[in-house]
């Protein structure tokens, strides 16, 4: 008499669960971008912090001198004032993006003619090299031959031209000025992509009821694009921190340090002084406030209840 054979199920392999596994999938496509990240991030981003600690100079390996170099800069006065320029020049200049970004944005949503031309003609400074940028306004801005100084004159409201760049406020708001034309496209194109996302019929609904436009913008509009607005602000405030091209090619750090940044500051006394060391310390003391800036939209964009109406 023949025995049924029993029908064993095979269990699945290791490998056969990984490619089904969705969090598997998506950390092998990561792995490629997280080599090159390892190599071209990480491995410069540790040795800085190594010669912040050392007297290295170009040309001459140094020691491991502990904090000496972060003792020197807590008493200059120099260096102070260089972080109070970059703070005083992030937060201008990224508030001025915003607002002026999110008008232009808002704008830029209107069924108004011409619409894609307008927009094409918006992301013009993005576009442009940011040296290429600078040098145009380094003519604006000059002493003799600015046609900024010479429209103002031709209309009657200065007498004199303006030392754009010879003045240390004048400087500081000369370059706030460059760094806000440049960066308005990013800030600007980003929210109008956020706005195209959000459901038309919520408008309408609002509008039924009796909605007024500031009522529309502060009850449906900005509760809908905060998220995006994290993520926008969040790297407009990184790319402003750490902006070194403008600055360098525009004033290199004058007016008596009144425009130096950390970033500016911090490659003229490791490349164009030579002392490695200094300047790494310089860039390194620049990384807790990049972590707070990253912190601050990482738990932002924790807060669901903004992309899906309700608690998470």
């Amino acid at each position: 008499m023949a025995v049924p054979s029993v029908a064993v199920q095979s269990r699945p392999s290791i490998l056969s669960r990984l490619a089904e596994s969705r969090n598997a999938l998506g950390f092998g496509f990561m792995l490629p971008a997280a080599a090159l990240l390892l190599v071209f991030l990480t491995y410069p981003l540790g040795l800085g912090v190594w010669l912040g600690f050392t007297d290295t100079r170009i040309g001459r390996p140094g020691i491991f001198i502990g904090l000496e170099n972060y003792e020197y800069l807590w008493s200059d006065s120099v260096f102070w004032l260089s972080v109070f320029n970059t703070l005083l020049y992030t937060i201008s200049a990224s508030i001025l993006k915003f607002v002026l970004g999110l008008w232009l944005a808002l704008i830029l949503n209107e069924k108004l003619p011409f619409k894609s031309f307008f927009r094409a003609i918006v992301l013009l400074p993005w576009v442009v090299p940011t040296v290429l940028s600078a040098i145009a306004f380094w003519w604006i801005y000059d002493s003799q031959f600015s046609i900024l100084s010479w429209a103002l004159q031709q209309m009657g409201l200065i007498d004199h031209r303006i030392n754009f760049l010879g003045d240390p406020t004048n400087a500081r708001a000369s370059v706030i000025a460059a760094n806000v034309w440049r960066g308005i496209p990013f800030v600007a194109i980003t929210l109008l992509a956020g706005l195209q996302t959000i459901p038309q019929s919520l408008y309408e609904a609002a509008t039924l009821d009796g909605a007024s436009r500031w009522q529309l913008f502060r009850y449906v509009t900005l509760p809908l694009l905060t998220p995006i607005i994290a993520i926008t602000m969040t790297f407009s405030v990184l790319f402003t921190f750490t902006d070194f091209q403008l600055i360098y090619v525009l004033t290199r750090g004058g007016p008596v340090n009144a425009t130096h940044l950390m970033a500016t500051l911090s490659f003229q006394r490791g490349i164009a002084g030579g002392q490695l060391g200094e300047g790494a310390a310089i860039a390194v003391a620049m990384i807790p406030f990049l972590l707070a800036a990253i912190l601050f939209s990482y738990f932002g964009l924790q807060r669901r209840r903004w992309q899906q109406g309700g608690g998470d």
